[in-house]
């Protein structure tokens, strides 16, 4: 009976619940168990990777909330099985903020990609805890410190991407422990050291690219191990010596490029393509290899690139037929050709490189004709360079066939006949070079047709005509350099005027007539004209005062009229008010402007009187309304002046009466001296940001440490320097303060216009975090600005402040950047005014026995003699050369009579490369190979500046000149200005 009861569908319903019951609550204890092992432990390391973005402009995170499981999350998969994070990839979305320690906890983390944002700080050494990571990539973002060692404890990492960053240090030895280890990527840093021979053991490494960062030494025969490496990229570096033999056994080879280095001498083995048959890329730009390109490459039939520019390779060029892939060819720069009729023979054979698109030929030995080869090249050609050679012949008009031209540089050559109608159809082409050939007759009008043209250069032909009215189609244009021609009739300056024209334009050495047309106001942004040697005539149009009316940022800063036949009056204000950056000489009709141009003084016309009476009516009541203002200013002032010394205490007398700020407004513009606002440290003081709410404006507060030996003097002098120095790159002292603080001590500050790029000091040496965590470099135009901004504030101070001025601490840190990157000279609180009695130079010290920093201050100011301004001359001088090598004066390598000047003339003048800092190298990134993992690329060098070297080895000149032992021996900072202000003004006019 009770089994039939337990039969009856009631009980069976009952037992399944309970069943059922029975399950879940087994359930619910396994997954909290879980939860609390793992589940939990992963959602709060990924909310601590949350609060550590601080800025997220996609709002890719926005579905991070309770809402969601974690594993629902933007960027986020889990394993189906235990829901643990296996994966975290937020790449790209520009988030900014640090990498959380917290992700050390994700201990099921496989894939961790944070490539292309903003992320700054270190990498935390905690993410070593992760023993399943196999694929860490963190590239371009901006963070520093080293390579954490605990990162070799993931001994199942697959790919180890930390390129484009600013990391630092040396690549750790226990790296050899990552035996599973694919790609090991860290381009783009600043690492330094040798390359670990533990590398070498890495036999899985497939690729391995580590260039552009600061390594050396040589690469040894121990990669020849490297059985499986398809991709090599150590570009940018500092290794030396021959490229090991065993390197051309590995077959497996796709790429290698191992530009901008000091591997020097040696020949490539003949049969490099025939052992590497799967070569794609050999680049070896910027080395100084020698020998014959190896007659194997006719059978390289896989091969894309082939790059060996500025090496010594000599000889012949085989054929290239077989290359049916072969994309980029630059020979440039070497010593190729026997100056031979038939040293272009070669040509021919790229008539089958159908996907040929860059051909660089330029700055070798090749002579002969043009061949008409040269028209059966791919239409894809984008770049073909041949100049620099000893080419004639004419132009063959079938090049205009290449409407994807970018860029065509034929100059300095032995060309002849006319410049080919059918360049007209190049429409695609922004650089046209032609330069120092022996071209004849006109332009031709088609040319018209080349809307996209950026430089047009054509200077020393034989060219003539007037100049076809064309320049008003060329929308982009912003150098035009026609210069030692013989071009007639009037300058188009209409045309001209509706260009963008900014860089240059170089009419010279003409036999252009007319006038200066009004029109010429409308160059507004024009960096350098020069018209002279013409035959132009007539009066300066006052509109011509527009060109500069962006002086003050640099925009217009010479003007060469000279040797024509002007005349008139020549105006007083814009780029006429400065002597140095104007040239007006040889036109015997002008007249007037400032004194230093030694020009007769202009009569006075009575109709001309007439003509602008209503013109000096105005400038009466302007002048009347100015003298009433003046009056009332100067009342006003002795008023507040009187008061102030009746009211405030007293200061030194040598003090300066700049107007003053009070303790208490400093204390609340910088939030009580927080080290929030804390940005800098100074000779004798600190120095804080803050915000004065009077002005409403941002600025930097020194705070004087008058416990400080000399403080007190410091903020004399530095008060006394600036009291009466106005100039542009001369940092702006705005108010002062000497009171007394909240604690009765006394206090002394200076108030300085703030500048938000820091000092030079970070951008040459510090991490990108210091300021604004973005990238920072400085190209070498850049470099030139900060050093002619810095040349032309001593020149001031030595030379035309009504007192003179000598630094005495010339040093990155006391050079300031605004946001336009203008220099500005800071911290004089070492200065000296010098005063002259009688013939007698008097120096006025501020602080007894410091006399600047060691590694900048002058060998003679160790000795005890007098300052000087040649003392504040090779303090120049030792910033040129850091500026040039990277390197500071007082690094450890510089002892035992070895400093920075020796080290730099040692390699001066023919081995300046292997000094000169890998920054100023000019580079570009470009996809060469795909793979199936992620993204492989390669930064190779490009064809450099062509005024690059030449500015670069000025520049080290300048540099060596000002820091010689003797100081009579030293360049004057007039000499400095002049040659700086030439350096700019030619490399401008390549660029």
């Amino acid at each position: 009976m009770a089994f039939a009861s337990m039969s009856h569908p009631y009980w069976c319903i009952h037992l399944q619940a309970i069943l059922i019951f029975c399950i879940t609550l087994l359930w619910l204890q396994y997954t909290r168990v879980a939860s609390a092992s793992g589940n939990d432990t992963d959602y709060l390391a990924l909310l601590k990777f949350q609060e550590s973005i601080s800025s997220d402009p996609y709002h890719v995170m926005s579905s991070w909330n309770a809402s969601n499981h974690f594993c629902n999350w933007h960027g986020i998969t889990c394993s189906h099985k235990h829901q643990r994070v296996t994966g975290l990839k937020l790449r790209g979305y520009g988030l900014r903020g640090v990498v959380s320690p917290h992700l050390g906890n994700l201990s099921f983390l496989r894939n961790l990609n944070l490539d292309n944002n903003s992320f700054y700080g270190e990498i935390p050494a905690e993410l070593g805890r992760l023993f399943r990571l196999q694929n860490l990539t963190v590239r371009n973002n901006t963070l520093k410190g080293d390579i954490p060692i605990n990162l070799t404890r993931c001994t199942e990492m697959r790919q180890l991407v930390l390129s484009s960053n600013s990391l630092t240090g040396k690549i750790p030895l226990e790296i050899g422990s990552l035996n599973k280890l694919e790609r090991l990527s860290l381009f783009t840093n600043k690492l330094t050291g040798q390359i670990p021979a533990s590398v070498w053991n890495l036999t899985s490494l497939l690729f391995l690219t580590v260039g552009f960062n600061n390594f050396e030494g040589s690469i040894p025969e121990e990669i020849g191990h490297l059985k499986n490496l398809s991709f090599l990229s150590i570009d940018g570096n500092k290794f030396f010596g021959e490229l090991p033999s065993s390197l051309y056994n590995l077959s497996s080879l796709t790429v290698i490029s191992v530009a901008s280095n000091q591997l020097i001498h040696g020949t490539l083995p003949n049969n490099l393509f025939s052992n590497l048959p799967n070569l794609q890329v050999l680049n070896l730009d910027g080395n100084q290899i020698s020998g014959s390109i190896p007659t194997s490459i006719t059978n390289a039939s896989f091969l894309q690139t082939f790059d060996i520019s500025d090496n010594y390779f000599v000889g012949k060029i085989p054929s290239l037929e077989k290359l049916k892939h072969l994309q980029w060819l630059n020979l440039a720069g070497n010593i190729l050709g026997n100056n031979f009729n038939n040293d272009l023979d070669f040509i021919k054979s790229l008539k089958n490189c159908s996907e040929l698109e860059v051909l660089g030929l330029a700055n070798n030995n090749f002579g002969g004709v043009l061949p008409d080869s040269i028209a059966n090249l791919s239409t894809q050609l984008v770049q073909l360079a041949i100049g620099g050679n000893n080419i004639y012949g004419t132009i063959p008009a079938t090049l205009g066939k290449y409407t994807n031209l970018i860029a065509l540089a034929l100059g300095f050559n032995r060309l002849t006949g006319t410049i080919p109608a059918s360049f007209g159809k190049l429409q695609k082409i922004q650089l046209l070079e032609l330069g120092e050939n022996q071209f004849s007759g006109e332009i031709p009008i088609s040319l018209g047709n080349l809307s996209q043209l950026v430089e047009l250069s054509i200077p020393k032909n034989n060219l003539e005509g007037k100049i076809p009215p064309i320049f008003g189609n060329w929308k982009y244009l912003l150098f035009l350099y026609l210069s030692v021609n013989n071009f007639t009739g009037d300058i188009p300056f209409q045309d001209l005027s509706v260009s963008p024209l900014s860089k240059l334009l170089n009419l010279s050495h003409n036999s252009f007539n007319g006038s200066l047309p009004v029109e010429v106001g409308a160059l507004k942004n024009l960096g350098t004209m020069d018209i002279s040697e013409n035959y132009l005539f007539g009066e300066i149009p006052e509109t011509i005062g527009e060109c500069i009316s962006l002086q003050n940022i640099s925009v217009l800063e010479y003007l060469n009229i000279s040797f024509n036949m002007l005349d008139g009056e020549v105006p007083t204000e814009g780029v006429f008010r400065n002597a140095s950056a104007i040239s007006v000489v040889g036109n015997n009709k002008l007249c007037g402007g400032i004194s230093e141009l030694h020009l007769k003084p202009c009569p006075i016309k009575l109709n001309q009187q007439s003509k602008h009476r209503h013109l000096k009516f105005s400038v009466i009541i302007i002048c009347v309304a100015v003298c009433v203002s003046l009056l009332l200013s100067s009342i006003l002032v002795i008023h507040w002046r009187r008061k102030e010394n009746k009211t405030s205490s007293s200061t030194a007398p040598t003090i300066d009466q700049l107007s003053k700020v009070s303790y208490q407004n400093l204390h609340s513009a910088t939030e009580g001296f927080s080290t929030i606002n804390l940005i800098g440290y100074g000779s004798f003081g600190s120095v804080y940001k803050g915000r004065l709410e009077s002005e409403d404006k941002i600025v930097a507060v020194k705070v004087l440490n008058l416990q400080k030996k000399g403080a007190h003097k410091s903020f004399i002098s530095e008060c006394n320097a600036l009291k009466n120095c106005r100039h542009r790159n001369l940092v702006k002292v705005l108010t002062c303060c000497s009171s007394i603080d909240y604690k009765g001590q006394e206090f002394k500050a200076l108030v300085f216009e703030y500048m938000s790029n820091g000092s030079l000091e970070e951008w040459l040496h510090m991490d990108a975090e210091s300021l604004d965590h973005q990238p920072r470099t400085l190209g070498l135009d850049r470099r030139l600005n900060i050093l002619y901004d810095v040349a032309s504030a001593l020149h001031y101070l030595h030379y035309e402040c009504e007192q003179p001025v000598v630094h005495c601490d010339l040093k990155p840190s006391n050079i300031l950047l605004d946001d336009d990157m203008v220099a500005y000279v800071s911290d004089f609180g070492l200065s000296r005014l010098i005063s002259t009695f009688n013939g007698t130079s008097n120096k006025q010290n501020s602080t007894t026995g410091i006399k600047g920093t060691i590694g900048y201050a002058p060998p003679e100011y160790g000795i005890g003699s007098e300052i000087s301004t040649q003392g504040d001359v090779y303090s120049f001088g030792i910033l040129v050369l850091e500026m040039l090598t990277g390197r500071r004066p007082t690094e450890e390598m510089f002892k035992d009579g070895l400093n920075l000047h020796s080290y730099v003339k040692a390699a001066y003048p023919n081995n300046l490369w292997k000094i000169v800092d890998s920054v100023l190298l000019p580079m570009q990134v470009q996809e060469k190979t795909k793979s199936a993992m992620e993204e492989i690329s390669i930064e190779e060098p490009i064809l450099k500046h062509p005024n690059e070297e030449k500015a670069i080895h000025s520049l080290f000149g300048i540099g060596i000149a000002c820091s010689v032992e003797s100081p009579k021996e030293r360049l004057n900072m007039m000499d400095v200005t002049r040659e700086l202000n030439r350096i700019r003004n030619a490399f401008r006019s390549c660029e």
